[in-house]
């Protein structure tokens, strides 16, 4: 299927030219027909050439601009009109710029109500503006209410689109929501990549919602692949839980980020302005860093990638501010002086953007690299992760002042490290040709007697409640002080969360196993560890840092389903 946006100004006759073409009216609302000013977003199809079409056509309006990009957002081509009679207006430019914003490369220039005026000029001076953009020489078409439609179609089935990947994860940005009696909420969009199939699974904002039927140009289909328009009936879902600019996804793979580092096509901006990718409008802070990055604050967190292309507009100015390249969705701190002039030199010089982020962060797994959005790099993997090169010196570090002629706990080298997975820790001690040992942790003498047998009353105590510690007094009464925990901790017997509260080695990982599943709060969170508020917040505090949390939009956290703890 070839899905192809209809732009161009109000009075050029688009609504009309797409239904000479597919007999079908795209204008849903009794008042746009009697205005003839399209406000929403209008859908028609038809197949031409044994191929089929689906046209998304666009308000014209400079009132509706928002609406506009909601439409063009996730189409790959356009049919951009323009009328012999009134040439290139204003809203003409507006939504070439949108076009070229979004680096849209695929289209037809089309001219129509050429009986009204010679079609040459307004071709000439259309031709001239669009092959400055990213559109660049399109092919073009000239039509009237005399002449048949043969040419257009010609060249609609010529245009060499892309075919992206069937397997690809989902993403479908909503831009209509209803309810049908009987069937319950529909949602339709452009599915721009990925297979929608009957039965699926799929996640809508905090929610994880079923599939329970298909339409593809008005027909019930138990699959659809992108790119394609599609209808998608939702069970046990209300409608008023969902609103244009959501997005149903494929579970589990992808990030919802309100900070992103992107590359700019300008370098003067205001500090707030409108993003726009997808059906998608959301107010962000620019900060910039440097010449021609920045830094996005969302106002509200969307699901993004590295490479997504979006558009900044100023609502207040109506013009669009620039396109922007998604670099980063999870962008580090900037907190000392210089910080963001850094920022901005790194991701100039940033050409294999894997590696740049392997770089950057020491460690990724296959899993981490597909939520980014970046292809795996050709290098072998240690205990399942990505190492950048110069990470193996750390271990050197970690391990100085421990005695050599024994092996270390690999978990205790976890927590000198700060690393997310024992297998991690494992992979960075062979490289640093350090031997660490897995499984029990023998205290042996490596504590004194005393020490020896308070601290095996802990860990006696904490295998019968896990998420139940010894609290304050009971820990002195052992005679176990700071130093005391201290050293337990370096011997791998323990770990520390906060204070004195001591856990066992394997608690976080138990603790996700168990909240895996279903979104938490503290509180609810402590119901099923069977735990109080002193251990729990600290205890998710780790499981944070640790990448093994996600946090949701309604307050709560989720357990990724990428993470092994």
């Amino acid at each position: 299927m070839h899905v192809i946006a209809t732009a161009g100004h109000v009075d050029h006759g688009k609504s009309t030219l797409v239904r000479r073409l597919t007999g079908m009216e795209p204008d849903r609302w009794a008042e746009e027909r009697r205005r003839g000013l399209t406000i929403g977003l209008g859908f028609a199809w038809t197949t031409i050439g044994g191929t089929e079409f689906a046209f998304v056509d666009v308000p014209g309006h400079e009132r509706f601009v928002g609406t506009m990009m909601a439409g063009v957002g996730p189409v790959p081509a356009v049919m951009f009109v323009v009328a012999a009679d009134g040439g290139w207006m204003p809203q003409s430019a507006e939504h070439l710029a949108v076009l070229d914003a979004l680096r849209v490369r695929h289209g037809l220039l089309v001219i129509t109500r050429a009986d009204l005026a010679d079609p040459r000029p307004a071709l000439r001076q259309a031709r001239e503006h669009i092959r400055r953009t990213s559109l660049g020489d399109i092919p073009s078409v000239i039509v009237s209410p005399d002449r048949d439609l043969g040419e257009l179609k010609e060249r609609l089935t010529g245009l060499d689109l892309p075919h992206p990947d069937p397997a690809a994860d989902v993403r479908l940005w909503v831009d209509r929501s209803f309810t049908i009696d009987g069937a319950g909420t529909v949602v339709t969009g452009t599915l721009a990549a990925g297979t929608i199939s009957v039965g699926d699974e799929l996640v809508l904002g905090s929610r994880t919602v079923h599939v329970k039927g298909l339409h593809s140009l008005g027909r019930q289909v138990p699959s659809a692949s992108g790119v394609a328009r599609v209808a998608v009936n939702l069970r046990g879902l209300d409608r008023s839980a969902i609103r244009r600019g959501d997005a149903l996804l494929t579970p589990s793979v992808w990030a919802r980020t309100a900070l992103a580092d992107v590359r700019l096509t300008s370098s003067e901006l205001p500090g707030s302005l409108v993003l726009h990718i997808g059906s998608a409008a959301v107010p962000v802070h620019v900060r910039p860093l440097g010449t021609h990055a920045a830094r996005l604050r969302l106002s509200v967190p969307l699901p993004l990638r590295i490479g997504d292309r979006v558009v900044l507009r100023d609502p207040g100015r109506h013009e669009i501010a620039a396109g922007a390249d998604v670099l980063d969705i999870d962008p580090p701190p900037l907190h000392r002086r210089g910080d963001a002039r850094r920022r901005g030199a790194d991701l100039g010089s940033a050409a294999d953007l894997t590696m740049f982020h392997l770089t950057q962060k020491g460690f990724l797994r296959p899993e981490h690299l597909r939520v980014l959005g970046l292809p795996e790099p050709d290098l072998p993997t240690a205990g399942g992760w990505y190492i950048a090169a110069d990470r193996t010196a750390a271990v050197k570090s970690a391990v100085d002042g421990w005695d050599p002629l024994r092996p270390m706990p690999v978990e205790a080298l976890r927590q000198r490290l700060g690393l997310p997975d024992v297998a991690l820790a494992a992979a960075f001690a062979e490289r640093a040709g350090f031997t660490v040992h897995e499984g029990h942790v023998d205290t042996g003498d490596r504590l004194p007697a005393r020490v020896r047998r308070a601290v095996d009353q802990v860990v006696a105590h904490l295998r019968e409640t896990p998420f139940r510690p010894p609290d304050a007094d009971r820990l002195r009464d052992l005679g176990l002080g700071r130093r005391e925990i201290a050293a337990a901790v370096r011997t791998g017997a323990l770990i520390r969360l906060a204070g004195n509260v001591v856990l066992l080695p394997d608690a976080p990982g138990r603790a996700a196993k168990i909240l895996t599943g279903v979104p938490f709060t503290p509180a609810s969170a402590g119901q099923a560890l069977d735990s109080t508020r002193r251990v729990v917040i600290p205890l998710l505090e780790r499981l944070d840092a640790l990448g093994v949390t996600e946090h949701r939009p309604d307050g709560t956290r989720v357990i990724c389903e990428t993470s092994d703890q």
